[in-house]
């Protein structure tokens, strides 16, 4: 986690989609970013995978999508790093640009789904076990197709996940990606929580702030992002305890109260609860890799 590799792509418009099985003993490329978007097939392989500040397993039929310039990589099981061992890791990796059709996905309506998708693929996007068996089907084919056929192959799957309403998001949200929201009212009242999160935000005074009563900015709000007002705060709470922890500069107990927690234990089970790991051995976790 010291160090991270900016990976450079050969992706270019002309060529906007590199496709390819792979087939290791084990996975071996270190932590690290690119400009361009990655999906992610596992057909064969277990391990661990870190996507931005989530660590969590990984199981074969599981399906990821990693978005711009978002940290990621992935460790096998310790057994697949055995010389005796005949276990191999498969699947297929797609890659394409950052602006793949920017003008249709960001004007025409019949993009709305993939457009709102690729927002979401800033934190990584995880699709389970068994979402999709078309979706497998067409990721498996794809590398198989050349041209126009694979362009075509390829957008079937970017609408096929887009229509998935199983899909999760993978790691807690960057503070700063919601900076760069516009003027709209969840706008305006994510950038008010954006500044105020460390410090208790009550109901009643976020709901005036947005000229909604109580009842209706909940429904409102849990509409437009997914989440409860207060699981939307300790989400951004975590993300940025996160960054913190891997500064290495605090202890656990300060960084429980620079990011708003009244109680160490408190921190504690919500962290756990949204990383998957406790602070201390989140912290001692990505130090060591």
């Amino acid at each position: 986690m010291k160090n991270i590799m900016n990976e450079q792509l050969l992706i270019s418009g002309l060529s906007p989609l590199k496709v390819r099985f792979f087939d290791y003993q084990h996975f071996t490329y270190p932590w690290h970013f690119h400009s361009e978007y990655e999906i992610i097939y596992i057909s064969e392989s277990t391990g661990t995978r870190f996507v931005g500040n989530s660590i969590e397993k990984y199981n074969a039929g599981d399906v990821f999508f990693v978005g711009s310039n978002l940290p990621h990589y992935l460790k096998s099981d310790d057994i697949y790093n055995s010389i005796e061992s005949q276990l191999r890791v498969k699947g297929v990796i797609i890659q394409f640009e950052k602006d793949f059709m920017q003008h249709s996905v960001n004007y025409y309506p019949q993009f709305v789904r993939i457009k709102n998708m690729l927002e979401e693929s800033r934190c990584g996007l995880y699709f389970p076990v068994d979402c999709s068996e078309k979706l497998v089907g067409l990721i498996s084919r794809l590398p198989l197709e050349n041209g126009m056929d694979q362009m075509t192959g390829f957008l079937q799957i970017l609408k096929e996940m887009s229509e998935i309403q199983d899909r999760k998001i993978i790691s807690t949200p960057d503070i700063e990606y919601f900076s760069q929201h516009g003027a709209s009212r969840i706008d305006k009242v994510i950038s008010f929580i954006n500044k105020n999160y460390t410090r208790p935000i009550r109901l009643d005074e976020i709901s005036s702030f947005s000229s909604m009563n109580s009842t209706a900015f909940c429904r409102f709000f849990k509409k437009e992002t997914g989440k409860s007002l207060k699981n939307f705060i300790f989400a951004m709470r975590v993300g940025y305890a996160c960054k913190l922890l891997l500064m290495n500069e605090m202890t656990i107990s300060q960084i429980s109260s620079e990011c708003g927690f009244e109680t160490i234990s408190h921190f504690n089970k919500t962290f756990k609860k949204i990383a998957g790991f406790p602070p201390s051995e989140y912290r001692k976790i990505m130090l060591a890799e």
